[in-house]
Formats: C-alpha cells, sequence, structure tokens
C-alpha cells in the first residue's frame, strides 16, 4: 500500500469516526429533554413566609429523570416535605411522597431526586386490597391528632399526575413561623403542616412535569 492510499484510508477511517461521534452527539442532544421552572408559595404559606420562593430543574436521562429542587426564604434549619401531586392547591388529588428538604442557617435548602418525572407520570389502583396500617392516629402537641393510615386503598383508573409541592413537615414548625398550625398528612408519619410552595403558576391540567415529554 502506498503512502497516499495509507493517508486516504487513514483519513477515511477518521472522517467515518468524527461522522459517527458526531451522529451519536446529535442523538444523545436530541433524546436530551430538561424543564426549568419556579415553585411559588401558597396561599397558606404567604401569611408567614410571603418570600418562599423555589427552582426546579429536571433532567432526564433516558428509563428515569433527575429532579433538583431548590428552597429558599423559609425557616431556617427547618424539615419540609416534598410531593408530587395530582393537583397544585386543595383538595391536591393524588399525592406520591418524594423526599424531605432541611434548610440550612439562611432558609435555603436542596435536595435531588430520581424517578419517573415527565407526561408518564401517573398512580393507578385497578382494584381495592388491604393496606398496611403503619401509622395511628396519635397527637400532635397541642395541634391535633394525625391521620392514621388507611386500611385499604380506593380504586381508581391511572390519573396522571404534573404538580408539585412543599409542606411544613410540622405544623409546630408552621405556627412557630406565624401561619396557620392545621395538621395535614403531608409527611412519612402523616402529622405535617400546611403547604407551604406548589406548583399553581402552572393550570391544574397542565403541570410542569408535563413540559417532559415521553
Amino acid at each position: 500500500m502506498s503512502w497516499f492510499t495509507q493517508r486516504a484510508v487513514a483519513f477515511g477511517l477518521s472522517g467515518t469516526l468524527l461522522a459517527s461521534s458526531l451522529i451519536g452527539a446529535g442523538t444523545a442532544l436530541a433524546a436530551s429533554k430538561t424543564a426549568d421552572f419556579d415553585l411559588v408559595v401558597s396561599k397558606g404559606g404567604a401569611i408567614c413566609l410571603p418570600n418562599a420562593s423555589g427552582e426546579v430543574h429536571i433532567r432526564s436521562i433516558g428509563p428515569v429523570e433527575v429532579m433538583d429542587v431548590t428552597v429558599d426564604h423559609l425557616l431556617p434549619k427547618t424539615n419540609y416535605d416534598f410531593f408530587v401531586l395530582q393537583l397544585p392547591t386543595a383538595p391536591f388529588g393524588v399525592a406520591w411522597y418524594q423526599s424531605d428538604i432541611k434548610t440550612n442557617e439562611d432558609g435555603r435548602g436542596h435536595v435531588r431526586v430520581v424517578g419517573r418525572f415527565s407526561e408518564e407520570t401517573f398512580a393507578v389502583a385497578p382494584g381495592v386490597g388491604p393496606a398496611p396500617q403503619t401509622f395511628q392516629s396519635h397527637p400532635v402537641d397541642d395541634e391535633g391528632n394525625s391521620i392514621a393510615s388507611a386500611a385499604t386503598n380506593a380504586q381508581m383508573g391511572p390519573v396522571q399526575m404534573y404538580h408539585l409541592g412543599v409542606w411544613f413537615n410540622s405544623p409546630v414548625d408552621a405556627e412557630n413561623a406565624g401561619c396557620a398550625d392545621t395538621v395535614t398528612p403531608f409527611n412519612g408519619e402523616h402529622d405535617a403542616g400546611i403547604q407551604v410552595l406548589n406548583t399553581s403558576n402552572f393550570p391544574n391540567d397542565k403541570g410542569p412535569l408535563a413540559l417532559i415529554g415521553s
């Protein structure tokens, strides 16, 4: 093989590899789906934390999405609870517990969760069956009683869930901040406080998780 032929073959191989790399990069870029949006203060939360805010970034990596949630201007060094919701405000519809968010001394917190956070996010209950009654109703300081785990589920068809919400982990924390001390089921033991952030800046039937296509 002559020097010229060797150079031509080498150039051809390099060009093929480069083209393949570009095609691969283009394919990855086309498949990359992201969304950025804000969380806004809830009606109840605005009474005590009018400047509360949040930012969400979702990045699809194919089978799952990676969601980063940052909250700010909340009560410092306090626990909050993060949910995926059918509706951003009461009556909330179906809710799916995601994680806790703990704020620092400046009232800022962050959490990263991995799951299906896209237009395909849904819950379904084809039939009714028994459920573990892990948590019984119990007093929550002087604020009332927690909500016990249900003995059975409600039957329902597929329900899409495109909204997000953040709750005070404790009604005592909400009261300390100057908000209502209502007890709600929105934490792991069903004795949370009121909602403080949500995605009501989007329509009820077009929540921001739907921004990530399938």
